[in-house]
């Protein structure tokens, strides 16, 4: 038989992998539940939680095609080897996938024993991030050419007598408990009515509200977490896009704007994923090695603690991090915020606030989340340095307090006037250090102290040519007439860090 191994491509619509197998054969459509991918320090109770709902719909929908989903529990090499002594296996076909390390040293080892079990094993696309590419030329059109093509159509299977398996409990695979009342639910069909009524209702107002936490909730697409476990193609997101502009009449400002904006943004998705797919040790190591040892290796725990659970005594602040505790989402500039404070006003190595947000986002992806926890804490060599003054953001991002109201209570008896810096109010002995706590660090003080250190770096000799280097390999091949084009900055994330 055709064997699909279903990874981050948790769908039937548009998954070539699925299609192309169906056309050599027999079809036995396999997802394996990895106990010690769930044992790894970014994955979390709420990304199974999303991936079982997705999962659940998945089987409904091979089924409908012939044959549900067969889930397994256990290592892939281990159950791959007792599908083919049982004679199951002709091949295996499945879409590339960029995940994290251990992921990359699991194919790895599956490759191997493919290859000493004469198994081929088919990887095909599964969005824009390209394998293997020797240089970044011609990258953005090659993507657009990807994204024109037809999506690829679910096939007919023919049943098979094997029993589909239980899909395991998060305390099954010993995960954390992790409440999250407001998270996203999982699943295609979700996915798509989300898809409809952004291009169609929510998403008029897009480019105006993605900044702001409370707005940009109903604003934004809400798509990444669909698009991070793959109940969703990007290749229909772009196309449903684009079908959706060719609709509009002279008057549609605001539509025309907003999707253009997104329309870019689901260009960045694929172009972030990109560079991890190209360097692995990004997830692990500072991509420019200058600043290596410039921050502590461990992190003040009591520190990370507060910041992680919206304890720091900055309101704004608190409010984003209780709302990503509570929601599993957090529109792009106060996710950039969030981590740059981690980064530069607590000195952390990214390392360690980058696992706890990693493991608090529904719509985590590797490939993006590293980069984007490194391009925040300055550490690429190539991107601007922007240190978030999160009072400053308050007032910018909420300006009448609500968003900052419904997270942190314990403000009430301060007065709008005095919100985002309730140490000035003339009631703060009242509530500081009492109901809420004093801050853990000065914001002016701190930020003048990371900016010097981060700085100190760039003024190094040798800073420039590893800069280009990392550059000539990551960098957006787009050119200006006469200057080539800033690197991405914070308000040019991709789709997991603004929908």
């Amino acid at each position: 038989m055709e064997v699909v191994w279903f990874k981050r491509d948790l769908r039937v619509y548009d998954h070539a992998a699925l299609t192309q197998a169906s056309k050599r054969g027999k079809v036995l459509p396999l997802y394996i539940v990895e106990p010690e991918l769930w044992l790894q320090p970014d994955m979390s109770a709420r990304h199974w939680n999303f991936i079982t709902e997705t999962l659940i719909q998945l089987r409904e929908d091979l089924a409908t095609l012939g044959q549900p989903l067969i889930i397994r529990v256990g290592n892939v090499i281990d159950i791959l080897s007792e599908f083919l002594h049982a004679g199951f296996i002709e091949s295996i076909w499945s879409h590339q996938e960029t995940g994290n390390g251990w992921t990359y040293d699991r194919d790895l080892k599956v490759a191997q024993w493919c290859r000493l079990n004469g198994i081929a094993w088919h990887e095909l696309q599964n969005h824009g991030v390209q394998r293997p590419i020797a240089s970044r030329d011609g990258w953005a059109s090659k993507w657009d050419q990807l994204m024109a093509e037809p999506p690829s159509i679910p096939p007919q299977l023919a049943p098979l007598d094997l029993e589909p398996g239980p899909i395991p409990s998060s305390a099954n695979l010993q995960l954390s408990p992790d409440i999250c009342p407001q998270r996203q639910i999982g699943g295609r069909r979700l996915g798509m009515e989300r898809l409809e009524s952004f291009l169609n209702q929510r998403g008029e107002n897009y480019q105006q509200a993605m900044s702001s936490p409370l707005e940009g909730a109903h604003a934004c697409s809400r798509l990444s977490p669909y698009l991070a476990w793959g109940a969703l193609s990007m290749r229909e997101v772009v196309q449903a896009t684009k079908f959706r502009q060719r609709t509009f009449d002279a008057n549609a400002v605001n539509w025309r704007k907003s999707l253009r904006s997104f329309s870019g943004r689901l260009h960045w998705h694929c172009h972030f994923i990109q560079k991890l797919e190209d360097e692995p040790r990004l997830e692990f190591e500072n991509l420019h090695r200058l600043y290596n040892g410039l921050r502590p290796a461990e992190p003040d725990s009591e520190c990370l603690t507060a910041w992680a659970s919206g304890q720091t005594g900055y309101p704004f602040l608190d409010a984003c991090m209780r709302s990503l505790n509570a929601t599993g989402w957090l529109n792009f500039r106060m996710r950039a915020m969030v981590m740059a404070t981690a980064s530069y006003h607590l000195w952390m190595d990214w390392r360690a606030p980058g696992l706890v947000l990693a493991r608090l986002f529904t719509d985590y992806e590797p490939g993006i989340h590293w980069n984007q926890v490194q391009m925040q804490s300055g550490t690429t060599g190539i991107n601007a340095i922007r240190i978030y003054n999160p009072v400053k953001q308050g007032y910018d991002q909420d300006s009448d307090g609500i968003f900052t109201r419904r997270w942190v209570p314990e403000l009430s008896a301060i007065a709008d006037t005095h919100l985002q810096e309730p140490w000035k109010a003339p009631n703060s002995s009242v509530v500081l250090g009492k109901s809420y706590p004093d801050r853990i660090f000065d914001h002016l003080s701190a930020a003048k102290l990371a900016r010097d250190r981060i700085w100190s770096v760039r003024r190094h000799p040798d800073f420039r040519e590893e800069a280009d280097r990392i550059q000539s390999k990551h960098g957006s091949r787009k050119r200006t007439s006469k200057t080539r084009k800033r690197p991405p900055t914070s308000q040019q994330l991709s789709i997991a860090f603004e929908s």
